[in-house]
């Protein structure tokens, strides 16, 4: 599938880090380094737009070793851009450590991913089919 994007920065068009990734890296579109404070959230401008056909979103997911290692995440997670969003693409990063981080030009930030969606009618009904679950939400399957 061919998608038409917009690339406004000076860095490569996402692209996937090896061969069985599904996931398209992100980078940073910034002149110069910019500063992430503990527990503060800003939005990252990417340089970037994009006509997705009708019935696919981009997710937006954090890079793991973002995560692991610094306490950086998307805050939204995972974040979604519509068919009809042709606006520039900003990542919303936080940062969960106790330290500053340093979020470089160019930097990968986050990860891309393509994916295809139904969309539903809903049909209105007073019960539903019992299962096995039933009511049980949160931790009702177990540990094990």
């Amino acid at each position: 599938m061919k998608v038409k994007i917009i690339n406004q920065s000076s860095f490569d068009l996402p692209s996937y880090a090896t061969e069985g990734a599904a996931g398209m890296d992100i980078r940073a579109n910034l002149e110069e380094p910019m500063v992430l404070k503990p527990l503060e959230r800003i939005a990252i401008p990417t340089g970037l737009s994009l006509k997705l056909p009708e019935g696919y979103e981009a997710q937006i997911r954090p890079r793991s070793g973002l995560a692991l290692k610094y306490g950086i995440t998307v805050l939204n997670a995972p974040g979604t851009i519509d068919s009809d969003y042709t606006g520039e693409i900003r990542i919303l990063l936080v940062n969960y450590s106790t330290e500053t981080f340093t979020i470089r030009p160019g930097e990968r930030v986050a990860q891309m991913i393509i994916s295809k969606y139904e969309k539903v009618e809903w049909e209105e009904a007073q019960t539903l089919i019992e299962t096995e679950r039933g009511e049980g939400g949160f931790g009702s399957t177990g540990l094990e």
